[in-house]
């Protein structure tokens, strides 16, 4: 499957919970249903997946959890917020960078309408060879 169509895939799914659930819930609770449809509809899907840091030689084996992992090539990162703020977006590109993973969405529940609450993120880092 095409990392645009898996995209599209997970955008549908989480518009079908927003209709559903509405703006206000925990993230929990969003990642709970939306990991629910994407499975239910046959997509491999991992969820709170640890992301291991590598610092000064240190393996620090839970620095980060992801929240979803769809087909081991995009990330979505879950919020509930009032407004997604630079530093969601940084958040994302970062779990990217040390994933190597190419594409992540950034998917806020708590807003009225969800395609205002969806941004795509593409990981451009192209490590030293």
């Amino acid at each position: 499957m095409e990392i645009n169509e898996i995209t599209e895939r997970i955008i549908e799914f989480a518009i079908k919970v927003h209709r559903v659930l509405g703006p206000g819930m925990l993230e929990s609770t969003y990642e709970a249903c939306l990991v629910h449809e994407l499975r239910k509809s046959g997509l491999q899907v991992r969820d709170q997946v640890k992301l291991p840091v590598v610092y000064d030689g240190i393996v620090l084996e839970e620095a980060y959890r992801l929240d979803v992992i769809v087909e081991e090539l995009v990330i979505v990162e879950i919020k509930s917020v009032e407004k997604i703020h630079p530093v969601h977006e940084a958040q994302l590109l970062s779990y990217l960078k040390l994933s190597d993973k190419r594409i992540g969405l950034l998917i806020n529940f708590n807003v009225t309408l969800l395609k205002e609450g969806i941004k795509r993120i593409a990981n451009k880092y192209q490590p030293p060879s």
